[in-house]
């Protein structure tokens, strides 16, 4: 059996490590749904420092029908607090996303009420199989001369009933 030289593992880990997010990319799957319930974290504020100072954040959810040829109905968008108490519900009737179209909700800087472990809880659901949305929540803030913005992708969940 040969020996196989040092350079050699680190030329198929290199490769390994450099084809790696594509692989990871295609083996994401497009399933198509008639309904999720989805889970999207969010932050009215973070802590920095050693004395844990809030930094005070703006959130934004982002809802995007990615369908190009059908609408989504979204049926639920409520916004939880830290400790999972129900803090708003922003719809009093379903909304229709027509294809490609988009929703946002805004929770302002000065609301801390949603606390750092703050979440938001969107239904969506349609009378075909179609592209689920892209949800997501967008959090910005600045203090001074800092600022600070990054998303959190949500996440479905099943519901029990």
């Amino acid at each position: 059996m040969k020996k196989i030289y040092p350079f050699v593992y680190l030329l198929i880990l290199f490769s390994i490590y450099l084809y790696s997010p594509l692989l990871l990319h295609a083996a994401e799957k497009n399933e198509l749904s008639d309904g999720q319930a989805i889970y999207v974290p969010a932050y009215s504020h973070i802590y920095s420092g050693n004395d844990e100072r809030p930094f005070l954040l703006t959130v934004t959810l982002s809802i995007r029908n990615i369908d190009p040829k059908h609408q989504i109905e979204i049926t639920i968008v409520d916004y939880y607090e830290t400790q999972g108490k129900l803090l708003k519900k922003f719809l009093n009737a379903p909304v229709i996303l027509k294809p490609l179209e988009s929703l946002r909700y805004v929770i302002p800087e000065k609301d801390k009420s949603g606390g750092s472990g703050a979440n938001f809880i969107v239904e969506w659901k349609s009378d075909k199989f179609v592209n689920s949305p892209i949800v997501e929540s967008i959090m910005i803030g600045t203090q001074t001369q800092q600022g600070i913005s990054f998303t959190s992708r949500g996440r479905v969940i099943n519901k029990s009933k």
